[in-house]
């Protein structure tokens, strides 16, 4: 492993920062040049030209499928969409105030249940099961939105893609193509970003050997952390502060001088601009001059600016996603439960890579206590 901590001699970096903790060939990362690639495949091709349930195919399967191979891929997602109708009624149960995240980690461990392969962990019983999972997690999400207002859940539509079909549960009418194409490459670019802290955790848990909803389930629970998910939905929140373009220099001005973050820029691994902002950037101002509506686009732009000018800083991949998703009009809090309909075909396809080469993952800690302590007994402390 490159970069090797050796936790005798005190050299293990904070937060694991540059340490290769796995090899894998899903994804790769290349900070300085600002470039993202699934399988060998660049980003940007991908999101030029491919689907989402193409990449789901890729990121499994280490290559692009025929056309037969994508039909069948396609078929079985769209095969798959439905849950159980236990599953339903267990959410109508749920708090209406639960946090979407929340209800999307609890449904998906008791969808567990209703698989009587759970615990069969074999490449072929494997790939039908995250073809579950990757299917079923955009109705999930829609359904728990509906619930949650008050409204029944809406039947998918195996006639429409992944994108389409989540949108059309979402909101009870069908998407237009081009919104169905935008929310699509929003998928491809979330779908994967190498090690990061939900796709590691999901290894770590697939390396005990445990099944992939467990694995999925923590994955999900990592994903939840303000550190990690929710970063686009806060983006949002800023934007919605600010209120207009006018506004923006002084309040990001005053923020920086605060000490405050300013949600959607820099990056653990980037350092310069992140490609996935490139195609989100452009989406942002489509959506908005499609709605008569460019305000957000234009506030994000002047940020983006003041930003580059007073820290240096690129926007990364929630920057501009955030923007993007509040004019196709879903709500913020879903806004990480989608980034998770998105990454469990990366989750899903770590962890069959993990289960094809598996070693328990346990790393050392660098222990920094006290040593060699007398023990004092209860009534002399």
């Amino acid at each position: 492993m490159a970069n090797k901590a050796d936790v005798s001699t005190g050299t293990s970096p904070a937060g694991l920062r540059g340490v290769a903790a796995a090899t894998s060939s899903i994804s790769d990362v290349d900070g300085e040049k600002g470039e993202l690639i699934y399988q060998g495949h660049n980003i940007h091709d991908l999101a030029q030209h491919s689907t989402f349930e193409e990449v789901i195919f890729l990121i499994w399967n280490k290559r692009l499928p025929s056309r037969a191979e994508l039909s069948a891929v396609a078929e079985s997602l769209r095969a798959s969409y439905a849950v159980p109708a236990e599953l339903i009624e267990l959410m109508k149960q749920f708090p209406r105030e639960a946090d979407p995240i929340d209800v999307l980690r609890t449904a998906v461990s008791a969808l567990e249940f209703y698989d009587p392969n759970a615990r069969d962990i074999s490449r072929d019983t494997s790939i039908k099961t995250a073809i579950r999972l990757t299917a079923q997690f955009p109705t999930i999400v829609a359904a728990s939105d509906r619930i949650r207002r008050g409204l029944e859940a809406i039947n998918p539509d195996p006639g429409l893609n992944i994108s389409g079909n989540f949108l059309y549960m979402l909101r009870g009418e069908k998407p237009s193509e081009r919104e169905a194409r935008i929310f699509d490459v929003c998928l491809i670019l979330h779908a994967d970003h190498e090690l990061n802290a939900s796709t590691f955790t999901a290894r770590v848990v697939a390396g005990t050997l445990a099944d992939m909803y467990a694995a999925v389930t923590a994955a999900i629970g990592a994903l939840s952390g303000p550190l990690h998910g929710g970063a686009n939905t806060n983006v949002m929140k800023t934007l919605l502060e600010i209120g207009s373009v006018e506004n923006v220099e002084s309040f990001i001005r005053k923020a920086l001088a605060e000490k405050r973050k300013i949600m959607g820029f820099g990056h653990a691994v980037y350092k310069t601009e992140d490609p996935r902002a490139t195609h989100l950037r452009q989406f942002s101002k489509e959506m908005g001059e499609t709605a008569g509506e460019s305000k957000w686009y234009e506030m994000s732009g002047k940020i983006e600016e003041v930003m580059r000018r007073e820290k240096g800083l690129y926007p990364n991949v929630d920057f501009f996603s955030a923007s993007t998703y509040y004019m196709m009009g879903i709500p913020l809090d879903l806004y990480t439960p989608i980034f998770a309909v998105s990454r469990i075909s990366g989750w899903t396809g770590h962890i069959l890579e993990q289960y094809a080469d598996n070693k328990l993952i346990r790393p050392r800690a660098e222990y920094v206590g006290p040593r060699d302590l007398p023990y004092v007994p209860i009534d002399q402390r």
